[in-house]
């Protein structure tokens, strides 16, 4: 989708929800709505969008880089004047300086928000959930496609894991071999979260030095960063047979997968699919360590809306794109995370991994 179809199905939006502007910081929603990415400090650099226009209130010192990616009129400052100036300036070019409803980017700095909220003290606030947020939930053709290539690339890197992988190797020397293989496809690696043994118990565990022993059971939950967007996928390996009661456990968590997948529709809210996932691992005994939510959105980020949560109203539609990962943490034992990035069709969830969630045996 070009920038002027964004622009337009954000307009549309606005026009739908009753906004008059919204102001967007440098970040995720101003780099997929404009293709901006502006440095971010202290200085306030800022996208206005009104029904009549849009411009950016620019510090005089990064206009001339920040011009190479956008047309959009400037509204420059400099540190000797401040931007109040200018932003009035832009307020009246705009048409907003009694906007009555003003959108502000829920990931802004909050003196640059109060910058805005200063300017317009008539304005009921809100943040970005039914304007871009609500637009950058529904992926397109292009940004789908864009997924399974990065789907596709983590599949690659979680085989190089398990090929890699032998006791007496360290968590540190699997995760090497991950963030190569990510290099070597193009890809920016964003995190390799490898917990071996106990270590597997941490859902966020910090990758170290470990050593991988026989009877582990280890977790592996890679990502990465190609074209603007973003993999995530977790898979388990087992040295040898594994810790005792291993298989039962995946099991469970197997099935709280196929659970959520079943769950998954257009027009179900989000925590019916935390619900069905958590039900399963509850009915079996292990609920107090199922301890984080089902699932998160997937895209430009790695974690945005939809959030799969036991809380969450959000009503899934197709074109979204999620998690679906429940896992069981045993404390000093082992800990089991499945995972699957999922885009919603008409008539349920398409998996984007070819790779099947069976735990690798790895022989010494």
């Amino acid at each position: 989708m070009t920038t002027t179809a964004r622009l337009d199905a954000l307009r549309a939006k606005m026009d739908e929800t009753g906004t008059d502007l919204v102001v967007l910081g440098p970040g995720a929603h101003l780099a997929w709505l404009l293709g901006v990415k502006p440095h971010a400090d202290e200085r306030p650099c800022l996208a206005f969008v009104s029904a009549k226009g849009a411009g950016f209130l620019m510090p005089a010192l990064e206009a001339e880089s920040a011009r190479t990616q956008t047309d959009l009129p400037f509204f420059e400052w400099a540190d000797d004047a401040g931007p109040e100036a200018a932003l009035a300036e832009l307020l009246g070019e705009l048409g907003v300086r009694d906007a009555g409803a003003l959108v502000l980017d829920e990931t802004m700095r909050a003196d640059h928000a109060a910058l805005v909220t200063d300017a317009l003290p008539g304005a009921a606030r809100r943040f970005t959930v039914d304007t871009v947020g609500a637009l950058r939930m529904r992926k397109g053709d292009d940004e789908l496609a864009a997924l399974k290539r990065n789907a596709q690339i983590a599949d690659r890197a979680m085989q190089a894991a398990r090929a890699a992988m032998a006791p007496g190797k360290t968590e540190a020397e699997i995760a090497a071999v991950v963030r190569g293989h990510f290099a070597e496809a193009g890809a920016k690696p964003l995190f390799t979260i490898i917990g071996a043994g106990k270590n597997g118990a941490f859902p966020h565990h910090q990758t170290g030095e470990t050593v991988l022993r026989d009877g582990d059971a280890v977790v592996m939950d890679i990502g990465a960063a190609s074209e603007g967007y973003s993999s995530d996928i977790t898979r388990m390996a087992v040295i040898g047979d594994g810790p005792e009661g291993y298989a039962e456990v995946h099991a469970v968590v197997e099935a709280a997968v196929q659970a959520a997948l079943a769950a998954a529709r257009p027009g179900v809210k989000a925590r019916e699919v935390d619900d069905a996932a958590r039900g399963v691992i509850a009915e079996a005994g292990y609920g107090e360590y199922f301890v984080h939510r089902t699932g998160h959105g997937l895209g430009t980020e790695v974690h945005e809306p939809p959030f799969i949560t036991a809380s969450s109203d959000t009503v899934l539609d197709e074109g979204m794109v999620f998690s679906i990962e429940p896992g069981i943490y045993l404390p000093g034992r082992f800990g089991i995370r499945l995972e699957e990035i999922v885009v919603l069709r008409a008539d349920g969830p398409e998996i984007l991994s070819d790779l099947p969630r069976d735990a690798e045996r790895i022989d010494g």
